[in-house]
C-alpha cells in the first residue's frame, strides 16, 4: 500500500508542475504536448524489455532499482536549463515510471496470492490516494512559495525512503508456471493480448474523463465556471470510492461478474451524461463513469498475472503497454472524432461504445474465481 501510495503521489507532482515548466520555458500547447508525449511515449517503448526484467532480478528487487531512476528523474526535473536537454530526462522519467510500476503490480500479485483474498483495487485505491494527496499538498507548497525544485527533490526523497524501508518486507514470487505444449503457450497468448485489447478499451475511457469533462462541463452541459472542473473531481471521486470497495464485490461476487457490472455502470453513465446534458445530470454520468472504471485495470492485472506460462511481470507489461497506448490515443481520437462531427457528444459516445464492448465481452476473458 505504501509503495502504490509514493507511486501515485510522485506522478502527481509531475502533472501539477506542467504548469510549472510551461511558464518557465514559454511553451505552446502543441510544444508542451510534447513533454506529455516523452513521458507516455518513453513508458510505452519500455514495456516489452521490462517485463522480461523484472523477471530476471525479480519483483522486490526491481521495485528497489527501478525507484532509483524514478525518483531521481523527479528530484531533478525543474534543474535543466532549456527544454530541449528537459526531453530526454522526460522520456527517462517515463522509462523509470514503466519499471516501477510493472515491477509493484507483480510484486502486489503475489502479495494478494499470498494473502488468498482480494487486495488489488484497494492497492490502486492507494494510488488514487496518493495521488489526491500530491496534488493537494503540492498545490498548498506552491501557493506558499516553496521552489518548485525543492518541492521535486523532496518528493524524490520521500519515495526513496518509502521503498527502502518497505523492500525487507517484500515476498520472492514464485517459479511461473511452465507451458505443457506449444499449443498452450499459443493459447495464452492469444488470450493475453485479448487482455490487452480490453486494457486498451478501458484506458481509451478513462484518458477521455480526465482531458474531456471539463470541456464537456462547460460547453456542452453548459455549466457555471465554477462547477466545470467539478466533472473531473466527480470522476476522480468514484473512481476512488470504486477501488476501495473493489475488493469486496470481486470477493462477494468474482472478478467476472466484478467486471461485466463494472462495464455496464460506466455505459449507463457516459450515457447518461451524453444524452441528458445537464450540468447535475453529467456530474451523476461521470461518477458512475469513475465507479465502472475503477476496478477494470486491477482486473486486468490480476488476469495477464494468472495466465498459465506467462510470467507475470511480462504479462503485466503487456497489458500495461496497451493500456497507457488506449490513454495516449483516446483522448486524441474523441478530439478529432468531436472536430469531424462537430459535436463532443458524438465524439464521447467513443467512450461509452468501448465501455460497453468491456460489459458485453470482457468477462470471458478473465479466469473463473469462486465467489464466497
Amino acid at each position: 500500500m505504501a509503495l502504490f501510495f509514493v507511486s501515485g503521489l510522485l506522478y502527481a507532482t509531475w502533472g501539477i508542475h506542467i504548469p510549472t515548466i510551461r511558464e518557465r520555458f514559454s511553451l505552446s500547447d502543441a510544444t508542451l504536448s510534447l513533454a506529455m508525449f516523452a513521458v507516455a511515449g518513453g513508458a510505452i517503448l519500455a514495456m516489452g524489455p521490462v517485463g522480461r526484467w523484472v523477471m530476471q532480478v525479480g519483483t522486490a528487487r526491481a521495485v528497489r532499482l527501478a525507484a532509483w531512476p524514478f525518483s531521481l528523474a523527479i528530484g531533478t526535473l525543474m534543474l535543466p536549463p532549456s527544454f530541449a536537454t528537459l526531453l530526454p530526462l522526460l522520456l527517462a522519467f517515463g522509462i523509470a515510471n514503466a519499471s516501477y510500476d510493472v515491477a509493484m503490480n507483480a510484486q502486489a500479485a503475489t502479495v494478494e496470492a499470498a494473502h488468498g483474498r482480494p487486495i488489488m483495487s484497494s492497492l490502486h485505491g492507494m494510488f488514487s490516494m496518493g495521488g489526491m494527496v500530491g496534488a493537494l499538498a503540492g498545490g498548498g507548497l506552491i501557493s506558499l512559495g516553496v521552489s518548485p525544485w525543492l518541492h521535486c527533490a523532496a518528493v524524490g526523497l520521500f519515495v526513496l525512503l518509502a521503498t527502502r524501508l518497505g523492500f525487507p518486507h517484500l515476498l520472492p514470487e514464485a517459479p511461473p508456471t511452465v507451458t505443457t505444449s506449444a499449443e498452450h503457450a499459443h493459447h495464452a497468448g492469444r488470450r493475453l493480448w485479448w487482455i490487452g485489447g480490453l486494457a486498451f478499451l478501458g484506458l481509451v475511457g478513462e484518458g477521455a474523463m480526465y482531458d474531456w469533462t471539463s470541456v464537456y462541463m462547460r460547453d456542452v452541459a453548459l455549466s457555471p465556471a465554477a462547477l466545470a472542473a467539478a466533472g473531473y473531481a466527480a470522476f476522480s471521486g468514484g473512481m476512488a470510492l470504486g477501488r476501495f470497495g473493489g475488493d469486496w464485490l470481486r470477493t462477494r461476487f468474482g472478478a467476472r461478474a466484478l467486471l461485466t457490472g463494472s462495464g455496464w455502470t460506466g455505459f449507463i453513465g457516459v450515457a447518461l451524461a451524453l444524452l441528458l446534458p445537464y450540468p447535475l445530470v453529467a456530474l451523476l454520468g461521470f461518477t458512475l463513469m469513475g465507479l465502472g472504471a475503477a476496478n477494470m485495470v486491477p482486473l486486468f492485472f490480476v488476469a495477464a498475472s494468472r495466465l498459465d506460462g506467462v510470467p507475470p511481470a511480462e504479462g503485466i507489461a503487456a497489458v500495461s503497454r496497451r493500456a497507457y497506448v488506449g490513454m495516449l490515443l483516446g483522448p486524441v481520437l474523441i478530439g478529432a472524432l468531436a472536430h469531424a462531427t462537430d459535436s463532443l457528444r458524438i465524439g464521447l459516445a467513443l467512450v461509452a461504445l468501448a465501455i460497453g464492448l468491456i460489459a458485453v465481452c470482457g468477462a470471458r476473458l478473465l479466469p473463473t474465481e469462486t465467489a464466497r
